[in-house]
């Protein structure tokens, strides 16, 4: 623990009680962040940024407010404080929102994420610039003469956190992530520009893998773009890719959010225990992998974090219901926050399922899209690779899939053995049956 944040904080709660507030959360982090991005073979941004930011969450005569500054200054914090808790006590009261009950802080793992790098600072400004040009060289190459643009980046960031309550809750985090990546246009016969990208999020440092592999998947993503035209609507199997599974089921989550459920714009809120996807549909929340994007010991309320199964062979098991709207709901809380969200892989590759499906449509990327949670509508633009015998026979773009989510997820018929791990998505490719996709 940073000994010099959690004094500050232990401060910051004491000196909140003696302006009168009853209970209080303070919550203190540091970043640094390095970002350096090139176009077109010339650097666009270098830039090095130090954050640090407190934020307060005030609980006073059943009135709460949330408030946030960067002058850490003693003498400016205690003017800071005594007006935001005087302005607390003019907001309408809410006797929902209280602190968490300090029973579920208990239980908290004592286990080492794997989520800091401690070798960050060794790596020098030449060593990232080095990093950047490999990626961005790997992409012109890769895509020769067709390429109009190049952007390639990256980032390494540090973070630090520590949080207190009034209540006795104590937490800190300590976290590192690198990211390296391009993104490439490419000039199509009909004077198209198709873009594509591919990218690497991780927290050590040595996990990047080789920059040029990077480049050159981008520029390769960007290639097969070329050329892409519709084909007639028809009802067909659907892959869609590891990397953009999420864009899918963000839709699907919005309605296991306990705010949307007290709302009444959930189309889950009353499915608990039903049956709403195939068998093979399995969602597993697990915040304790090594490594993971999306690895925590505690949320934001407190609350320690806990393995769960939100979807079992396709019976819904479980919401997202954060402390404050587990009091409206009249239920117990379960966390409010994700971890990294697993749908487990199955024993194939893609190549190898396309070869058993005959004609469908590999989506390898989204444009735009909507999804209503309180109905489970949603509609997504496509782009990808149409297939048939086996083979990809030409990209398709401009096209469109409209359904709804409480049939979507019946069409899952396998999930593929190629998950995601550079993000906390970590999904494999999906593949679903009898999808209607709109074109000509």
């Amino acid at each position: 623990m940073n000994k010099q944040m959690y004094d500050l904080c232990k401060w910051v709660l004491d000196t909140v009680s003696k302006a009168g507030a009853k209970d209080s959360r303070v919550g203190l982090s540091k970043s640094r962040l390095v970002e350096i991005q090139y176009r077109d073979k010339k650097p666009e941004i270098i830039k090095q940024a130090t954050t640090l930011q407190m934020g307060i969450d005030l609980f006073v005569a059943g009135r709460y407010s949330s408030q946030n500054t960067c002058d850490l200054r003693k003498d400016a914090l205690k003017e800071f404080i005594s007006d935001a808790v005087s302005t607390t006590k003019l907001i309408a009261e809410d006797p929902y929102r209280t602190l968490p009950d300090p029973k579920y802080y208990k239980g908290r793992a004592d286990i080492d994420l794997k989520i800091a790098d401690a070798s960050i600072d060794e790596l020098s400004a030449e060593q990232e610039h080095t990093i950047v040009k490999a990626v961005e060289g790997a992409a012109w190459s890769a895509g020769g003469e067709k390429v109009v643009t190049v952007e390639a980046w990256f980032n390494d960031e540090l973070s630090e956190s520590v949080t207190l309550t009034s209540n006795g809750f104590s937490g800190d985090t300590r976290s590192t992530n690198f990211s390296a990546g391009a993104s490439v246009s490419v000039r199509d016969d009909d004077d198209r520009r198709p873009i594509a990208y591919d990218y690497v999020d991780c927290h050590f440092h040595k996990k990047l893998g080789n920059p040029e592999v990077i480049g050159a998947n981008a520029a390769r993503k960007a290639m097969a773009k070329l050329g892409a035209k519709k084909i007639a609507t028809a009802t067909l199997p659907v892959i869609i890719e590891n990397r953009n599974t999420h864009r899918i089921i963000g839709g699907f989550f919005d309605a296991l959010d306990g705010r949307n459920i007290y709302r009444k714009q959930s189309f889950l809120a009353d499915k608990m225990g039903q049956k709403i996807g195939s068998d093979k549909f399995v969602l597993v929340d697990d915040p304790f992998i090594p490594e993971g994007q999306g690895s925590w010991l505690y949320d934001g309320d407190g609350f320690a974090a806990k393995k769960r199964t939100i979807v079992e062979a396709g019976v819904l098991k479980d919401f997202y219901i954060e402390w404050y709207y587990s009091r409206k709901l009249g239920c117990e809380p379960t966390s409010g926050s994700t971890g990294n969200m697993v749908i487990p892989p199955g024993s194939r590759s893609v190549d190898e399922i396309i070869k058993d499906l005959g004609k469908g449509i590999l989506v390898t990327d989204f444009l735009g899209g909507n999804s209503n949670p309180t109905t489970g509508d949603f509609s997504v633009g496509i782009f990808g690779q149409f297939f048939d015998g086996g083979k990809i026979v030409h990209p398709v773009s401009e096209m469109n899939i409209a359904d709804n989510h409480l049939k979507f997820w019946h069409k899952l018929s396998e999930c593929a053995n190629d998950p995601w791990l550079y993000s906390d998505w970590r999904t494999p490719s999906m593949v679903f049956s009898d999808v209607v996709v709109s074109g000509v």
